[in-house]
C-alpha cells in the first residue's frame, strides 16, 4: 500500500469515520483530514515544494504535524521531522543538512534561504494553487529521520515509501490491527516510533489515532479513560513512572488490548509489575530508526519471554554476528544485524557511514545481543557502551537491571569512567522512589548477591532523576561528561573489588 494516498482512500471509503484527534482540533473525520491535507499541499506547492523537495516540520505533538507529513507526500516531497526541543542552532543544522526548502514551525524560527510557515498558514483561505496528487514511486524517499547525534553530528536516516509500506504492513499483521483499533500517541512525533506505530499503522488498518501532548504520569490515566484507546506505545521510563504511582490510583484500562514498549530494554520485573498492577498485556520489541522502527517483538498471541525483545517480525531476518563477520549460534553474544525491506536506504550524504552500517548485506545495529534456541533476542548492551575493565567486558544494562530489582530503586544508569590502571570502571547513577532510603553500601551489598565482583560499580551517585535524552533513553553522554578520571592515588572501592 502506498501511504501517500491514504487520506483520500479513507475519505472515499468512510468519509464520516473518525481519523485523527488532538486537544486543539478535537476529532477530524476522514473527510475533514483529507481536506486539510489537500489544502496544505496547495500551500506547500505555492512555496515551491514539488517532487523530491524536502520539508522540515518542527512542531510539538499535534494534528498539524501529520497533516504536513501527508501534504508533502501528496506532492512527492520528503519530510524531515525536527525535535521542537532542539536549540535554534541545532534545528538549523538539520534543516540545512537536509536541504529543506520549507520549514513548518510553531515558533516562527527564521532561517536564511528557507521559507518559514506557521501551522495556521497551511489552512489560510484562498492560499495556494491547484495541484494534482503526485503519487511517488515506492523507492522515493519519504522520511529523513535524524539520529540523536551521540557519536557526532546527527545523521539523516533515509527511509523510502517502500520502507514505510513494509513496516506499517508488518505492524498491522503482528499487532492484528483493524478498523476497531484506536492508538493513543504519547511518544514524540518527530521520532519514527511515534510516526509509524502510533499514527501510520492504525490509519492504514482503518482505525484512528489520538495525539496527546507531552507525557505526564499525573494526567495519563485521565486521558486514557477519556479516549478509550485499544493500545499505546511507550518506553521503559514511562512505564517506570506509571508503575510507581501511588497505590490508590486504580485506573480503568479495560479498553486496552495491549501496550507496547521499545527504545531501550525493559527489566523483566518491571514488565511483571505493569501487567499485574494495571491488568494489561505488555509487548516489548526492538528496533531502530535505520530499520524503520521495529525488527523484533514478543508475540501478541504466543509465548512472551520477559527479558527478551521477542522474535524477528514478519519479513525480517535478525541474527547475531561475530567481529569476523560470521553468524554465531544461539546462546553466544555478538552484534545484532538485520535484513529485510525495512532497512534504510542509507545516511544522507554520508557514504562512508552508510557503508559501515550496511555491510555485507546486513544492517549493523551497534547493539550486542544473544538469540536463544527459539529465536528470542535478548539485548545485552550497546557496543559503544560496553565497559572494558582490566580486560573483562562489562555490559552496563546487566548492572542496571540488577540495581533496578531493589525495591527502593526507581531508575538506574551505569556508565564507564576512565581508570589509569584498569582502563575503565563502572559507576552508577541511581534515583530512588519517593520516600525511599538507600545508601551506597546497601546498593553494593545488594548487588554482591546478584552479579560478579568485577562488575560491581566503584561508586554510586544518588540523583533526583536520571537524565534522559529527547526520546526518553538514559542520556549516557551527559552522565559521562560529569565524571572525572579516577586518580592512581585514589582508587576507592576499586582496591577492594579488583
Amino acid at each position: 500500500m502506498h501511504l501517500a494516498s491514504l487520506p483520500s482512500r479513507r475519505a472515499d471509503a468512510r468519509p464520516d469515520s473518525p481519523c485523527l484527534s488532538d486537544e486543539a482540533v478535537g476529532t477530524l473525520t476522514n473527510e475533514a483530514f483529507a481536506a486539510r491535507v489537500e489544502a496544505a499541499s496547495r500551500v506547500l506547492a505555492a512555496h515551491g515544494v514539488a517532487r523530491g523537495a524536502v520539508v522540515a516540520v518542527r512542531l510539538p505533538n499535534r494534528v498539524d504535524l501529520v497533516v504536513s507529513l501527508f501534504a508533502a507526500w501528496r506532492l512527492g516531497a520528503v519530510v524531515t521531522p525536527v525535535n521542537p526541543a532542539l536549540a535554534d542552532a541545532e534545528a538549523e543544522y538539520q534543516v540545512v543538512d537536509s536541504s529543506s526548502r520549507v520549514l513548518v514551525t510553531h515558533d516562527g524560527l527564521a532561517l536564511k534561504g528557507v521559507t518559514t510557515l506557521m501551522p495556521e498558514d497551511l489552512t489560510s483561505p484562498g492560499d495556494g494553487i491547484g495541484v494534482d496528487a503526485a503519487e511517488p514511486d515506492l523507492d522515493d524517499l519519504a522520511l529523513l529521520v535524524y539520529t540523536s547525534g551521540t557519536t557526532g553530528y546527527p545523521k539523516g536516516v533515509e527511509l523510502t515509501h517502500a520502507n514505510l509500506d513494509a513496516m506499517t504492513g508488518t505492524m498491522v499483521e503482528s499487532l492484528e490491527l483493524d478498523e476497531r483499533d484506536h492508538s493513543l500517541l504519547i511518544l514524540p512525533l518527530f521520532h519514527v516510533n511515534g510516526i509509524v506505530v502510533s499514527v501510520l499503522s492504525p490509519l492504514r488498518a482503518g482505525g484512528q489515532a489520538t495525539i496527546a501532548r507531552r507525557f505526564n504520569p499525573q494526567t495519563f490515566f485521565t486521558t486514557l479513560e477519556t479516549v478509550r484507546p485499544t493500545y499505546c506505545s511507550g518506553v521503559p521510563a514511562i512505564y517506570t513512572m506509571l508503575a510507581n504511582l501511588p497505590a490508590e490510583i486504580e485506573p480503568d484500562t479495560s479498553s486496552l488490548r495491549f501496550v507496547a514498549c521499545g527504545a531501550a530494554p525493559m527489566p523483566a520485573d518491571l514488565i511483571g509489575r505493569i501487567e499485574h498492577r494495571f491488568g494489561v498485556v505488555l509487548i516489548e520489541g526492538y528496533g531502530l530508526s535505520e530499520g524503520t522502527c521495529a525488527s523484533t517483538s514478543n508475540p501478541l498471541n504466543g509465548v512472551r519471554k520477559p527479558g527478551t525483545v521477542g522474535v524477528a517480525l514478519p519479513g525480517q531476518r535478525v541474527a547475531v554476528m561475530a567481529p569476523d563477520g560470521t553468524l554465531v549460534p544461539p546462546g553466544e553474544r555478538g552484534e545484532i544485524v538485520i535484513q529485510g525491506p525495512t532497512v534504510m536506504r542509507g545516511y544522507l550524504n554520508r557514504p562512508q557511514e552508510t557503508a559501515q552500517a550496511l555491510k555485507d548485506g546486513w544492517l549493523h545495529t551497534g547493539d550486542v545481543g544473544i538469540l536463544d534456541e527459539d529465536g528470542y533476542l535478548r539485548i545485552v548492551d550497546r557496543v559503544k557502551d560496553m565497559i572494558i575493565r582490566g580486560g573483562e567486558n562489562i555490559y552496563p544494562q546487566e548492572i542496571e537491571h540488577a540495581i533496578h530489582a531493589h525495591p527502593a530503586v526507581l531508575e538506574a544508569a551505569v556508565v564507564g569512567r576512565p581508570h589509569p590502571v584498569m582502563g575503565e570502571e563502572p559507576v552508577a547513577f541511581v534515583a530512588l522512589k519517593d520516600g525511599a532510603s538507600l545508601d551506597e553500601d546497601e546498593v553494593v551489598a545488594f548487588l554482591t548477591q546478584r552479579i560478579a565482583k568485577f562488575k560491581l560499580p566503584t561508586s554510586v551517585t544518588f540523583v533526583d532523576d536520571v537524565p534522559k535524552n529527547s526520546v526518553s533513553k538514559f542520556d549516557k553522554p551527559r552522565l559521562r561528561a560529569t565524571l572525572a578520571p579516577t586518580g592512581t592515588s585514589a582508587m576507592g572501592r576499586d582496591e577492594e573489588r579488583p
